[in-house]
């Protein structure tokens, strides 16, 4: 019994305490980093507090795996067979939720092995990609900035100074629905629309307030990037 003690307890050689403490603490640190770098890119309705943990969790159990397994082709033939147990039956409406687990699975492997320069390099390249995609906003297929909704005598007075009004402050505008509304006394009228300032929208309907017979008028933003 006490050869038993002696061979678990004792210190393995070829994987000191400070290397071991040192691989969970960096994979801990890159996939910290990689979480924070989803939150702050992060886009649609399907964000969960609990998956971005689980991206560090995830790291720091790969990485002790990793260290348990060694060189070990017994250790790795068990550990394979307990995992082949677990069921994961999670299911990501964002393809771009798997490849972060992934790669913080990634990082802990990497830390795992003690391949830190591999580990550190592999963070800092996911982050600069996932930064420079969200910057250049890499994909998007926007068209309009929104909908502009407002009413308009159907006499058609005021329709010459609300085209003026749409060509002054976007790039381009479509009309998109004309129906009648209040026994045909009005027109209700959409428009798509593409400012020349994204954040002109204020400004825009600031100056569709001004032209006479207008009422009702509203803008809906469209966020062509965000799913949902």
């Amino acid at each position: 019994m006490d050869d038993f003690f002696r061979l678990v307890l004792a210190p393995d050689p070829l994987l000191p305490w400070q290397a071991v403490v040192l691989s969970l603490v960096l994979a801990f640190a890159s996939s910290m980093a990689v979480a924070w770098v989803y939150v702050r890119t992060h886009q649609g309705l399907s964000y969960s507090r609990s998956y971005v943990q689980s991206l560090v969790l995830a790291s720091i159990i790969a990485c002790s795996l990793m260290l348990a397994v060694g060189n070990n082709l017994a250790r790795g033939v068990a550990i394979l067979g307990s995992m082949a147990l677990i069921r994961f039956r999670s299911t990501m409406k964002d393809p771009k939720d798997m490849v972060y687990i992934f790669g913080a699975l990634a990082l802990g492997i990497a830390m795992g092995v003690r391949a830190y320069s591999i580990g550190i390099v592999a963070t800092l390249a996911l982050a600069g990609a996932a930064w420079f995609l969200r910057y250049v906003d890499f994909g998007a297929r926007r068209h309009h900035d929104g909908m502009v909704r407002l009413f308009l005598p159907s006499d058609g007075s005021g329709e010459i100074a609300l085209r003026e009004s749409l060509d002054r402050h976007c790039r381009r505008w479509v009309l998109i629905t004309l129906r009648e509304v209040e026994a045909g006394r009005f027109a209700e009228h959409d428009y798509h629309v593409a400012l020349h300032d994204p954040d002109g929208a204020r400004t825009l309907l600031d100056d569709l307030q001004r032209v006479p017979g207008i009422k009702g008028v509203a803008f809906f933003s469209q966020e062509a990037t965000v799913d949902f």
